[in-house]
């Protein structure tokens, strides 16, 4: 996902009203997404769906890995030699 680019991507939340289509028609095409604003201040994201996707893909490969280095710290790892004898194993049934 691109950064938010403040000058075209920051806008408030009547403009966003006003032109749903082309706005929309702007995050599909640039694929950043867009912050809304009402009274100065952010109030919603709006995104691709694809690049939302694609975020919560990542997002869940990184919980996984946090969770994998916990799982180590606390003694729970398995050396590479037993991970591998244990795939190996499950593939052959």
């Amino acid at each position: 996902m691109s950064r938010v680019h403040v000058d075209e991507d920051i806008r408030p939340l009547s403009e966003f009203r006003a032109g749903v289509a082309t706005f929309v028609k702007q995050i599909h095409e640039t694929r950043r997404p867009m912050v809304l604003t009402q009274r100065g201040r952010g109030v919603a994201v709006l995104m691709d769906v694809q690049e939302y996707e694609r975020m919560q893909e990542r997002l869940e490969l990184l919980e996984e890995i946090y969770k994998a280095e916990e799982q180590i710290a606390n003694g729970k790892g398995v050396s590479h030699k037993d991970a591998k004898s244990q795939i190996l194993r499950r593939l052959a049934e």
